[in-house]
């Protein structure tokens, strides 16, 4: 016996699926417009069966008919992810559900034990860091940290790090060198902090310090953009020998808005400004900026944070595998190599 509301449901889908497949055939899809209305149509009728779950109880056979008609609304959400423009993901990668550093590492990694402060000024809660394990294996974690509401987002500084973040990751990362730990970054953050106080604490300085610091670490390094990669505050803990990044993460020297602002004078042309500046994942594997894009769950990595996770760790996993028989030499000569090359489009010929 079905759950009471099922065909109502089933009906609502066959309707979403109609809809959906005459605007990808017509491109209208590829508007932000209709993307974002198929996704809220989507998002109500998620909700519909929510709620007919809780009312079938034990019923077996409304369970099945439940979980084929979640598997068409997943199937639907990754036929929508393939027509998201660039300014779509913009907003995917900034969505306030996202998982955080935090949320991998609780996932992902085992003995998580946090380092504080950066021995000059403070403890930087917008960075996290600290040893952990990773399949066994001791190592250390870094990570932009967000928060989600506003108690938290005040206590993060609105994931934006200030100079003693960058001081407290790179005084970690030294002392992973030491002791021979692999270092795993996590990067989700607008850019950095850029009020008087931070300029005052030598935010540029703390920012050109890291990048040079980690060039030479000889240890090795794996950066994952899993949201926003906003600018040298995200350079400044990603100069890694692997680079990955999330299907729905950007990666930027600017925020869509400011490069409209420049460009145009005119923030609210920020979706014709995303589409130009190539931030989304499958743009810049094509420039050679990352390394490898990881795939999230249907309709982002908010709707399922620990399949979230699963994918971050196998592609951390993977990479990991290939980098750790490397010396110390080979590590610095190959991530010295990888930035070095990177932005070079011409060739002179002799």
């Amino acid at each position: 016996m079905a759950a009471p509301g099922m065909a109502l449901v089933q009906d609502l889908l066959n309707v979403g699926i109609q809809q959906i497949q005459n605007d990808a055939g017509n491109g209208s899809l590829e508007k932000m417009e209709s993307a974002t209305k198929a996704q809220q149509e989507l998002a109500k009728i998620e909700k519909q069966i929510s709620q007919l779950e809780t009312l079938a109880g034990n019923n077996t056979d409304a369970s099945k008919q439940l979980a084929s008609l979640h598997e068409q609304v997943n199937a639907l959400r990754s036929q929508l992810v393939v027509h998201l423009d660039a300014w779509k993901r913009t907003e995917l990668a900034r969505h306030p559900q996202r998982p955080y550093t935090l949320d991998y590492i609780e996932r992902i990694f085992t003995d998580f034990s946090e380092i504080h402060g950066d021995r000059r000024f403070s403890d930087d809660t917008a960075i996290v860091t600290g040893m952990a394990r990773f399949h066994g294996e001791p190592v250390l974690v870094v990570g932009t940290q967000k928060g989600r509401d506003t108690k938290q987002k005040v206590y993060r500084n609105f994931g934006m790090p200030n100079p003693e973040g960058y001081r407290k990751a790179i005084r970690a990362m030294k002392i992973a060198e030491k002791f021979g730990r692999p270092v795993f970054t996590l990067v989700d953050v607008p850019g950095a902090y850029p009020g008087l106080g931070a300029e005052e604490r030598g935010q540029a300085e703390a920012i050109a310090y890291n990048l040079r610091e980690m060039a030479r670490l000889k240890v090795p390094i794996i950066t994952t953009i899993t949201g926003e990669g906003g600018s040298g505050g995200a350079l400044a803990i990603a100069v890694a020998n692997r680079v990955l990044i999330m299907d729905n993460a950007i990666y930027s020297v600017i925020s869509p808005e400011g490069c409209a602002s420049i460009m145009w004078r005119d923030a609210t042309k920020r979706d014709v400004a995303a589409e130009a500046m190539k931030i989304t994942a499958p743009d810049l594997v094509k420039l050679g900026l990352v390394d490898e894009v990881i795939p999230e769950p249907a309709g982002g990595a908010q709707n399922d944070y620990d399949e979230a996770a699963k994918f971050v760790g196998e592609t951390l996993k993977k990479n990991f595998d290939e980098l750790k028989h490397l010396s110390a030499d080979e590590l610095v000569k190959s991530r010295y190599d990888k930035f070095r090359q990177m932005a070079r489009f011409f060739n002179e010929v002799a």
